[in-house]
């Protein structure tokens, strides 16, 4: 009998357990996370700084800047085409009597096409003995016409009607090419000029108190003056 015993195998523990990592790795690891970070913040940071500084594609708004013009007087004096006659200078007429619709004799009438009418100048003469109607008392005085407008006028339609005393007499306008007296103008009125026209009306000695009624073309309504003459 034999009596030799053989020992059994030992028990198999699988493979072995792979080491731990080495510090150095975890090392790198955080160095990557933190280089990121760093990289997304300086992104933020730029597109924060250009909102607030305005860089990049924004524009600034436009500006715009108004002026005002003023008018000059003085153009308006260099742009009368006919000079009403120097014996004008003297005005005889006064404000009173007026009432209704009617304008003062030194009131100037504006239409809704920039175009103004006023009177002025009122003296007393008599007309020569080649005038129409000859040796009459009358009131001479001027029409100005402004046309401030964009159009020509035509004021070759210009009227100029005239009554006085208050029953209101049929005044006749004096013709005397001798004193200027020709009627109304021939010619039409540009945008941005104006006319003085001389214009008589017959006016007894005795009588003051007179109405001017004054169209400008022949599509304007008739403008009322009335006051009394020295």
């Amino acid at each position: 009998m034999n009596h030799d015993i053989t020992p059994p195998p030992m028990p198999s523990y699988g493979p072995p357990v792979p080491p731990a990592p080495q510090p150095q790795a975890k090392r790198h690891r955080t160095v990557v996370i933190a280089v990121a970070a760093a990289v997304v913040a300086a992104a933020v940071s730029a597109a924060v700084t250009a909102g607030v500084t305005g860089e990049g594609d924004t524009k600034a708004a436009p500006t715009v800047t108004v002026a005002e013009t003023v008018g000059d007087d003085s153009a308006d004096a260099a742009s009368d085409d006919t000079t009403a006659p120097a014996d004008d200078a003297t005005d005889d007429a006064t404000d009173e009597g007026t009432g209704g619709d009617a304008y003062t004799l030194t009131d100037t009438v504006a239409y809704e096409n920039d175009v103004a009418v006023s009177l002025s100048g009122f003296r007393r003469a008599v007309s020569s003995q080649y005038a129409a109607p000859e040796n009459t008392d009358y009131v001479r005085f001027t029409v100005k016409i402004k046309n401030s407008g964009s159009k020509t006028l035509d004021t070759t339609g210009l009227t100029v009607n005239c009554s006085y005393g208050e029953d209101g007499h049929s005044s006749e306008s004096i013709f005397d090419s001798e004193h200027g007296l020709d009627g109304g103008p021939d010619t039409k009125l540009l945008a941005g000029r104006s006319i003085n026209v001389p214009w008589g009306c017959e006016l007894p000695k005795a009588g003051k108190l007179i109405q001017i009624e004054v169209s400008p073309d022949m599509e304007s309504e008739s403008a009322i003056f009335t006051g009394t003459v020295k």
